[in-house]
């Protein structure tokens, strides 16, 4: 009996995804299966994984089709009890499927969430947060996507994840929030407090679609009839291009944000004119000491 299925999506990130197959398959306590799914890479996944013959099902689509045709691929192979997403940028501690069962099984909950921290491209720590608790999390779901570590972080059992549907392959972006927001109609998830997540944090990043993250807004806002904080999002969106070296388009958000109503966002705009690399050196900050302390200690086995 397999209790989970790992189901990672890639595409022509070969170097990265190796980190994140080394975190899915260190996974202690629990009986796993792994599930690549290669979305028409042009260099093909499979042979690069022949040294994981046997731990490793590597499914290729002919052609790109999007991180939800490739999540859905995956999950219509699983046979785990339960489903954990892990982007190919992306790793885990050791500790973390084993951790998040065990929460998930004590307050009988189908669906459970971890604590995260980002990282730079040599994962190195460059910021994180204890997550909110669940209620608070289900509470903020009507305005923006508030389940912490993205995909990476969640864990769903699969009779849930039958119930609540696929992915949306209509959604570049915000497929993620869709889901949980569908997922939580069902119940609230359980969460393990703890940073057992971590966020690269690159060039590529496909957060870094602006454009298609503000598209999709009305979208989850019509669907789920719920009133979305755009403000938020724009901020969010100037905060990314701001820590990514554009401070030029980070001034526009915030003036995006501000014309509609977020007027402290006028003051962001100045800021971010008045300091363009404040960002960076916000980011060399470390996170809370205890925080960060506890990433560390399962981090250096990846670097």
């Amino acid at each position: 009996m397999v209790d989970v299925s790992v189901v990672i999506p890639t595409r022509d990130r070969m170097p990265m995804l190796r980190t994140a197959l080394r975190s899915a398959l260190a996974q202690d306590g629990v009986t796993s299966e792994v599930i690549v799914v290669d979305d028409g890479s042009a260099h093909a996944v499979a042979p690069q994984c022949r040294d994981l013959n046997g731990r490793v099902a590597v499914h290729r689509l002919a052609d790109p089709s999007g991180v939800s045709a490739a999540r859905n691929t995956g999950i219509a192979v699983a046979r785990g009890r339960w489903i954990a997403f892990l982007d190919d940028d992306d790793a885990w501690a050791p500790t973390k499927l084993a951790r998040q069962l065990a929460a998930a099984a004590a307050s009988d909950r189908n669906w459970v969430y971890a604590g995260y921290v980002d990282v730079d491209a040599s994962l190195e720590l460059i910021g994180g947060t204890p997550p909110p608790d669940p209620d608070q999390v289900v509470d903020l779901l009507t305005g923006h996507n508030s389940v912490p570590g993205s995909a990476s972080s969640v864990v769903v059992r699969a009779t849930a994840l039958a119930r609540a549907g696929g992915f949306d392959v209509g959604l570049q972006v915000h497929e993620d929030w869709d889901m949980w927001i569908r997922l939580a109609r069902f119940g609230p998830p359980a969460s393990v407090p703890e940073p057992l997540v971590a966020l690269r944090w690159h060039t590529s990043n496909r957060s870094s679609q602006m454009e298609a993250m503000l598209h999709e807004l009305p979208v989850i806002a019509h669907r789920h009839d719920i009133a979305v904080d755009y403000s938020r999002h724009l901020r969010w969106a100037a905060w990314t291009e701001w820590r990514s070296g554009r401070p030029g388009a980070a001034a526009r958000w915030y003036l995006s944000a501000a014309m509609r109503g977020d007027l402290p966002s006028l003051g962001r705009a100045a800021v971010v004119c008045a300091r363009p690399q404040g960002a960076q050196r916000r980011m060399a900050q470390r996170p809370p000491s205890n925080w960060a302390a506890a990433a560390d200690a399962w981090l250096r086995e990846l670097r």
